[in-house]
């Protein structure tokens, strides 16, 4: 079986990641050194927070260079919202900040309009727009969970695999090559969910 490390920079609860990789009969790995996830066969980066505590964290934890490295050997990877948006170029939460520049794009914070509760907290439907090999089993307008105020604006729109209406359409998970990331929560959404994180650990 092929390790599966969940990457620990301080960002997430990584223990509920982890129940669900278990519960779908794929242990995973939780770890914080570096040389733990540069031997890692696949690689989870959850996260929950500010883009600039996070991207500061990866980058002084010294994780930030496996990760990297993970991603050119084309090993695969999954995000998981902060961790999506982490691989993008720059964020404007709370000011401007560099990301890890996997992808051209930004990530932007929904705009404030009558009747739009931001954070976007809750229940929504996928709208399936590539097939990713995670989202093999997950039908069109399969409902999962999301909690975030901001948002991926990829440059290349060949990169979505799912977007997500609130009101309007926004990129809800990215696919490329080894790599697939989400917005929502996988490990939250139930039975959809939980089949996801079982297609990556059976993703070959």
């Amino acid at each position: 079986m092929q390790q599966i490390v969940i990457v620990d920079y301080g960002m997430a609860n990584l223990r509920s990641v982890q129940k669900a990789f278990e519960k779908v009969g794929h242990p995973a790995h939780i770890s914080a050194d570096p040389n733990v996830v540069a031997e890692a066969d696949k690689i989870v980066l959850p996260g929950v927070g500010a883009f600039r505590d996070a991207i500061a964290r990866l980058n002084e934890s010294g994780l930030a260079a496996p990760l990297r490295d993970h991603l050119a050997r084309g090993k695969k990877f999954l995000g998981i919202c902060l961790g999506l948006q982490l691989l993008f170029s720059k964020s404007y939460e709370e000011g401007e900040y560099a990301g890890l520049d996997l992808f051209p794009g930004e990530v932007v914070r929904f705009p404030e309009q009558p009747g739009l509760k931001v954070p976007h907290m809750g229940w929504n439907q996928l709208q399936l727009v590539r097939a990713a090999p995670p989202l093999r089993e997950t039908p069109n307008q399969a409902a999962v969970y999301f909690v975030h105020s901001y948002y991926v604006v990829p440059r290349d729109r060949s990169l979505v695999a799912t977007e997500t209406l609130y009101p309007t359409p926004f990129v809800s998970a990215i696919w490329h090559e080894n790599v697939f990331a989400t917005q929502f929560h996988p490990e939250k959404s139930q039975r959809i969910g939980l089949e996801m994180l079982r297609q990556f650990a059976l993703w070959r």
